[in-house]
């Protein structure tokens, strides 16, 4: 009877480890949403102080999106099924330290510096859709918030990558291509597959908005039952 009573045990371990979770999506979703606008400054600032300002900034941010993680491991008693639920999170919160690793820059085994910053680009998107959908439930309003954290990610990208000069131009690029599937004027194989994805997400989105619309002006809208004489259904 050891088995059965330690399995109720684990499972209530992580009920509340994920009642917790729920419990704080609202706040994580807020930090969510101003971390990629925090990763976006840590881009574009040029002054050393405001440049010093956001990089402690994101990190404080990242500090709390571990020390919440850690929480609901710890309430979960580091089961081994709560690691198995959130594998990927770890890989995102572990995306920061790849900045670290310089030394494998000088060594040219890769562009650890460049890495890190399309890994935080990549990571704080997806906590910034993730967070859209804790704080927005209507479908039409989420897949707007989702479209521009797609917009915004994208041409993050494909700044840092240097297929822009200047993001201004990224930007209007990757807007455009999200929403029409225009195609990048960027040359190089990055910029190439991410307009292929981007005219995937345009046609998926579009498609999708396009039926919770007309969803929206055709309810309610069915043919009306006919009228009938009385005495016409035999009554």
């Amino acid at each position: 009877m050891a088995q059965p009573r330690d399995d109720l045990e684990t499972a209530a371990r992580l009920d509340r480890a994920q009642a917790l979770a729920a419990r704080l999506d609202r706040p994580m979703g807020v930090l969510g949403l101003l971390f990629v606008f925090v990763v976006l400054g840590q881009m574009l600032a040029t002054r050393p102080g405001l440049l010093t300002f956001l990089s402690v900034l994101g990190w404080l941010f990242w500090s709390i999106f571990v020390a919440e993680f850690l929480l609901r491991a710890y309430i979960a008693r580091f089961q081994r099924r709560f690691w198995k639920r959130n594998w990927w999170q770890i890989i995102f919160l572990l995306v920061p330290f790849l900045r670290f690793f310089r030394a494998l820059q000088a060594l040219r085994v890769f562009r650890a510096a460049r890495l890190a910053r399309f890994g935080s680009v990549l990571s704080a998107g997806i906590r910034g859709g993730r967070s859209a959908g804790r704080l927005l439930s209507g479908r039409i309003g989420w897949l707007a918030a989702v479209t521009a954290m797609v917009i915004m990610v994208a041409s993050q990208l494909l700044y840092v990558s240097g297929s822009y000069q200047r993001y201004g131009d990224a930007l209007h690029e990757a807007a455009m291509s999200t929403i029409t599937g225009s195609e990048l004027t960027a040359a190089g194989g990055f910029a190439r597959l991410l307009e292929v994805l981007l005219a995937v997400y345009s046609v998926a989105v579009f498609a999708t908005l396009a039926g919770a619309v007309g969803a929206f002006f055709l309810r309610g809208s069915g043919p009306e039952e006919p009228v009938l004489p009385r005495g016409a259904d035999g009554s």
